[in-house]
């Protein structure tokens, strides 16, 4: 059995995280509960940044918060001395909310209306991730109604198919986000941007795709970025401050998943960049890197507690939780896996196949296809593990099911981080009476 983190067996047999008894936790919390070993965070980020170090290259490491987006979380990796990438007016807020400096901010998107673009320039974003020509020119637009300045990065599709899953995989030509390198996109992305006055281009910014375990497809895209800032230097005279990497560094969800350790992807981008400024005589850019899994996903684990048991004669035994799609949709949305145990039974063989599944009215709400457990009873204490990435980021009401507590362990303490919603905050948007028409709908 794989254990993560900080995460234990003690003298119990009971699952620890941070020092903390999972009995404790799902007794004070109830569940379902996603609990953060905050201490794996730490050591995450402080190992990135120590990449750099010993790199002796300049460079920031950005949270992307899409992963896992509160402000407790936002304050943990702000201490830890890392900037913050956001995608939506929602997580800005929830960042400058947070307490954090928004010059650490860089602002993503492939759609970021023109209100969400104001809001960056109004707060002093650090930079602003431009993805399309429409935001070029409402960036253009913004920047002289509000007389601001604002530095940018270009993102690029470099081309490369990282080995993912075809549902987020991001750097081949066919996506959605940013200009393609190779077709005449950046260079004209380049070319207007370099024309609005109050507006600086630090430089590229790409992002291959996700749970990437070598570091092959990194270094060819490090490669064709250098290579287009260097082909930029000779026609334009324009000499690239910054490189953004991106992120989409594997963890290890199962045993089938064999990633590398997160700062040696960051050690290979560095040298190859380091090696591609030596060819061509070109300053090494300062680098930038966005981990957001590799941060917080394997820092993360889901209590659940054991209810109804169906079996299926030579077929499957289900066994259903309290929770499900509704705080995981991954495993229904493009069939990620995940491990788990009996929480309160860790040192008892786990032997007996189940179906875990969700209690969601649908038939494809399954976390685990085939979890070996011991001989499960209601009321028994499940864990899942690496939940911390896409868990709670991607939740929602469904079935009008409430969304999970999240708390913090660490050096034996625990502090909940986002409370557990209540049925009242499922109808608290909602207006008592509507009219349809002449109609008064109650």
């Amino acid at each position: 059995m794989h254990l993560y983190g900080t995460q234990k067996i003690n003298s119990n047999g009971h699952l620890e995280i941070g020092g903390v008894d999972a009995e404790e936790l799902a007794r004070i919390y109830g569940t379902p509960l996603i609990v953060y070993d905050i201490a794996l965070v730490r050591d995450r980020a402080r190992s990135f940044l120590k990449a750099f170090e010993e790199e002796e290259v300049s460079g920031q490491v950005a949270y992307a918060s899409k992963a896992f987006s509160s402000i407790a979380m936002f304050r943990i990796v702000r201490d830890e001395g890392l900037s913050l990438d956001v995608v939506s007016g929602g997580e800005l807020y929830t960042a400058i909310r947070s307490g954090y400096p928004a010059e650490r901010i860089h602002f993503h998107g492939n759609n970021k209306s023109e209100d969400e673009i104001r809001m960056a320039f109004r707060e002093g974003v650090g930079c602003i991730v431009v993805d399309n020509f429409h935001e070029i020119r409402t960036i253009g637009q913004i920047s002289e109604e509000l007389s601001l300045p604002m530095d940018v990065l270009i993102r690029v599709t470099p081309g490369i198919e990282a080995h993912t899953h075809d549902f987020i995989t991001t750097g081949q030509e066919d996506s959605k986000f940013g200009f393609d390198l190779n077709n005449g996109q950046a260079d004209e992305a380049f070319r207007l941007l370099s024309g609005i006055s109050r507006v600086r281009v630090l430089g590229l910014h790409c992002h291959i795709g996700s749970q990437i375990f070598d570091t092959a497809a990194f270094n060819l895209a490090a490669g064709s970025l250098m290579r287009k800032v260097a082909a930029w230097r000779e026609e334009h005279g324009y000499t690239c401050t910054v490189l953004n990497l991106g992120g989409g560094f594997g963890i290890r969800y199962t045993e089938e998943d064999h990633p590398l350790e997160p700062e040696e992807y960051v050690r290979a981008m560095i040298r190859t960049v380091k090696e591609a400024a030596a060819e061509s005589d070109y300053p090494v850019p300062e680098l930038w890197i966005e981990p957001g899994r590799s941060l917080v996903g394997e820092a993360g684990t889901t209590l659940y507690t054991a209810g109804s048991e169906k079996e299926v004669p030579e077929t499957r035994t289900y066994l259903s939780v309290d929770g499900g799609m509704s705080d995981n949709i991954r495993p229904a949305l493009y069939g990620a896996t995940y491990s788990s145990a009996a929480a309160l039974r860790m040192d008892e063989p786990h032997t007996s196949a189940y179906t875990i599944a969700g209690k969601c009215c649908e038939s494809g709400d399954r976390l685990i296809e085939q979890a070996l457990l011991p001989d499960m009873a209601a009321g028994d204490l499940i864990a899942v593990f690496c939940t911390g990435a896409y868990g709670y980021a991607m939740a929602s009401n469904y079935n009008r099911m409430t969304r999970p507590a999240v708390v913090f362990a660490e050096n034996g303490e625990h502090r909940i981080a986002i409370r557990r919603e209540t049925y009242d905050d499922l109808i608290r948007l909602e207006l008592e009476t509507a009219s349809i028409g002449k109609e008064e709908v109650r």
